[in-house]
């Protein structure tokens, strides 16, 4: 079974650049000039290899497969005890950059370069076994032009988003969106509401972990969805086929009841596929299509009762239209749908519109990089009921340096990586009591606990 690590680079790929921790994520095209680390080069030679390979930028722009040579140990290695007796004064390197340059104009590789540099170095053979290998690790990402090329993927795109330009992503870092994953039950065959504003990062890594199976919609404010990271996934077009968009300024509306298609954007297809959702927020042609079957044929005057278990609630919105201004109930879909929720917006608002859509047993999933919006959202969902295992969580990352004899806590390490807020949906009661026992029971305990206390037997 060929792996993702065997796949190998075509002309047209999405694909991204890795030089020691930094990425770049790119288009593999022919004759494209490609700038990075300082470095610009042509991706024509990489074409045909396998996804990992490493190459060297020789000259011309050229890439050619890196030659794995072994280290030759020839001659003991001198090496000093400690470096105390070192001085920095600049003067220990006899090579000039002038000629440093020269060399390079020549064709010499990177490789010689750094041991030239070692050769002609007065102090290198006084430093400690440690301070030569650093050194020299120094030197090659300094004068060695080498690129490895990788498939994208989430944790690929989320690392390079966040080191870039975390802005873009509201500093969501990576670990938190693994967690955000987790938490969320997401999984192929899904049927995901997805609010976000990190540039379609979060709705690439959830289409990347559903695999082209089950449905999206992504809720979106403004003129259209953003979907620059999703793009940078490469993804086949089969993925894009059941992924819908929805604005999130008609949300309103579609729950008052007064939705209506002709505000949305002109175009036909957009159009035709917001009236699909509009008529039940996204009815699926399919995933849906084995639930269906097993529906009853033939239905009554749709009453919804909270002891049946329904996997969908269809109402055709021709009826709706139909019916007018009759009837004052909702005409929503709701299906087994997940929500995530990941935006620059106050999450408070976002979540109890959004919940409306999700049916009971659900897990939703919100992310804000600060934690006072969350905390105000968690008391507003105590409040409002239905929903349970509510928690407030913040992700803690550090990464380590694994070296024999020298393995520790990296110097630097990310301060923050955002705030989780996540729970499960329950079935919200409405209840026909008076004001003032229900403001008495709100007292007492949570409506998520009420609910089950009320269905127990006396």
């Amino acid at each position: 079974m060929e792996g993702a690590s065997s796949a190998r680079i075509r002309e047209g790929d999405c694909a991204v650049l890795k030089r020691d921790e930094v990425f770049k994520a790119v288009s593999v095209l022919r004759r494209r000039k490609i700038i990075f680390e300082k470095q610009w080069f042509y991706l024509d030679n990489a074409i045909g290899h396998i996804y990992g390979t490493t190459f060297e930028v020789t000259s011309g722009g050229n890439l050619q497969p890196k030659q794995e040579v072994e280290e030759t140990t020839t001659e003991t290695k001198e090496a000093g005890t400690d470096n105390r007796n070192i001085v920095d004064d600049g003067k220990s390197q006899k090579l000039t950059h002038d000629d440093i340059k020269a060399l390079k104009d020549k064709g010499i590789k990177g490789q010689e370069i750094v041991q030239q540099l070692i050769e002609n170095s007065t102090t290198f053979r006084d430093k400690t076994e440690f301070a030569q290998d650093k050194y020299i690790k120094k030197k090659k990402k300094k004068y060695e032009a080498v690129i490895t090329i990788v498939k994208p993927s989430t944790r690929i795109l989320s690392t390079m988003y966040y080191a870039r330009e975390p802005g873009k992503i509201i500093h969501l870092r990576y670990d938190t969106l693994a967690q955000m994953l987790t938490l969320g039950n997401i999984h192929a065959g899904n049927k995901m509401i997805v609010m976000e504003t990190c540039a379609g990062l979060v709705l690439g890594a959830v289409m990347e972990r559903m695999g082209g199976y089950g449905s999206i919609i992504q809720m979106y404010p403004g003129g259209g969805p953003v979907r620059a990271a999703t793009s940078c996934f490469g993804f086949p077009k089969p993925f894009f086929d059941n992924l819908h968009e929805f604005p999130l300024s008609k949300v309103q509306s579609l729950l008052s009841g007064t939705f209506t298609t002709e505000t949305l954007p002109a175009d036909p297809e957009e159009n035709a596929l917001l009236e699909e959702e509009s008529n039940g927020l996204s009815e699926e042609k399919q995933t849906s299509l084995q639930e269906t079957e097993e529906e009853p044929a033939t239905e009554a005057p749709m009453e919804i009762s909270t002891t049946e278990e329904q996997d969908t609630m269809d109402v055709n919105a021709e009826d709706v239209e139909f019916k007018g201004n009759k009837e004052k109930e909702n005409v929503r879909e709701k299906q087994i749908k997940h929500l995530i929720v990941a935006s620059k917006f106050h999450p408070t608002p976002l979540l109890l519109s959004l919940l409306e859509f999700v049916a009971p047993s659900r897990p939703f999933v919100v992310y804000c990089q600060y934690k006072e919006p969350l905390l105000e959202c968690y008391t507003k969902l105590r409040e409002r009921g239905g929903v349970i295992n509510v928690k407030l969580s913040e992700t803690w990352l550090r990464n380590y340096q694994i070296l024999p004899d020298r393995s520790h806590p990296k110097l630097t390490m990310s301060g923050g990586g955002g705030y989780l807020l996540s729970g499960i949906t329950v079935v919200l009661e409405k209840s026909k009591s008076d004001s003032s026992n229900s403001e008495a029971l709100k007292m007492e305990e949570p409506s998520s606990k009420r609910c089950k206390l009320q269905d127990l037997p006396c």
